[in-house]
């Protein structure tokens, strides 16, 4: 199982190309595990993609792990009542 490294900035400019990377690699990994922690700038968009890498996997039958969440992704996750997708 390797993680996937989720981008420094994930913002509306980066969310397009970011999720396809993203759920490319969520496709390829049996157990993806996305890592956050490199996450320094951004916006809802991040919480919309992860929400969307969150669909990739359960529609692939696998379960999503996120790791590393720095707490502005916590905060909007909390804000738009999505946190259990972060592990809150």
């Amino acid at each position: 199982m390797a993680t996937i490294a989720l981008p420094a900035v994930l913002t509306i400019g980066e969310a397009s190309a970011a999720l396809a990377r993203l759920q490319q690699a969520i496709a390829d990994d049996p157990a993806p595990v996305l890592d956050a922690s490199a996450l320094k700038e951004l916006d809802t968009s991040a919480v919309a993609v992860l929400l969307e890498c969150q669909r990739t996997a359960t529609e692939a039958g696998k379960r999503l792990q996120l790791v590393g969440a720095p707490p502005k992704l916590g905060q909007l996750a909390q804000l738009y009542g999505v946190d259990a997708l972060i592990g809150r």
